[in-house]
This record gives C-alpha cells, structure tokens and sequence, in this order.
C-alpha cells in the first residue's frame, strides 16, 4: 500500500470523526460510491487531487492539510527551491509536487505533475472538477483528452481548459511526461 495514500486515508477519516460527517456524504460530494470513499478512506485506493479539491472546498479546509498534513503559514508570498516542493505520490503512474503549499488563501493550485507512462492497453483514466486548469509541457509528449478531443502536447506546449469537461492525461512514447498545472 502506497504510504501517501495511506496518509491522505487518515487525514479524511480524521476530518469526517472532528466534523462528524458521514462517509456517504463525503462520497456523494465526490459522485462515488460509500464503499468506493472508504477504500479511499483506508488508503486501499486513490482520491484525485480534484476530489481531494472539492472536500477542501466544501469543508473550508486548504487542500495542504488533506494532501500533505500541514497548514500553509505565509500570506506575502512563497518560494519553492527547484525539487524542494512538498510532494504526494498518489499512485506510481502520477506524481505531484505543490508549488505554493506554503501560501494561505491562494486562488489557484500550482503543481509540478509528473506521468509515468502506461502499457497501450491500460484503461484511460478521467475525471473533472470545479473551475479551469493550465498545463504546460516541460519535458516528454502528453496526450490530454479532453471530453472526445485528443490533443498531443509537446515540451514547449500549453493549453488552458474548462475542468468541469472529463479529461484524462497519458505519457506516450513509453517516456515519462513533466508538466507544470494550475488548477483554477
């Protein structure tokens, strides 16, 4: 079992016993299943970061606390040293590293992604949230789809979309793929 999940699992069952909220609430908000929320509640599955999200925002919580354990402190600004970002690893396909963990009240989630790349006949994963999203490719090619677009993006590529349409990412070329997102 992937530690981080298995952290992330015990900050939400922590937040559902101090709230006293009901699994079924929590997995309505992020349109799945009780059983489906509790396994992601005991770490045996992941949430997405725009889950994650939206239980931020519905409980007035920063994403930080949920993603990390720590409740960003600087309100004038926030630097990130290259590499030096807190980051999660929800599973081994994906990687993020936060950008601006350190910064209270940010209106948008910066993060460095990383996409490992997946056999050819994996199944193509999606999901949307609330608001928009930026990426811009840094290293490797992208395959973004979103709704039934498929686009490529290569280094140098940017694109910014409506996140409330299903989209999905995927490293081709068997490389992985580095891209900066911000989350709206």
């Amino acid at each position: 079992m992937n530690e981080d999940l298995k952290l992330i699992g015990q900050r939400l069952k922590g937040l559902r016993d101090v709230l006293d909220i009901e699994a079924q609430e929590i997995a309505a908000l992020c349109g799945i299943s009780p059983e489906q929320y509790l396994k992601m509640e005991s770490g045996e599955s992941e949430l997405s970061v725009a889950n994650l999200q939206k239980i931020a925002k519905e409980y007035n919580i920063s994403l930080d606390v949920l993603l990390f354990g720590e409740e960003p402190h600087m309100r004038t600004y926030f630097l990130t040293r290259r590499g030096q970002g807190l980051h999660v690893e929800r599973r081994k396909a994906y990687h993020y590293e936060s950008l601006a963990s350190g910064f209270q009240g940010r209106k948008a989630e910066p993060f460095i992604v990383t996409v490992e790349p997946k056999p050819e006949d994996a199944p193509r994963e999606s999901n949307s949230h609330s608001g928009q999203e930026f990426n811009m490719v840094f290293e490797g090619t992208l395959e973004l789809t979103i709704g039934s677009k498929v686009l490529t993006l290569n280094v140098g590529d940017s694109i910014y979309f409506d996140a409330t349409h299903p989209h999905g990412m995927r490293a081709l070329e068997g490389k992985p793929v580095k891209f900066l997102a911000i989350i709206f």
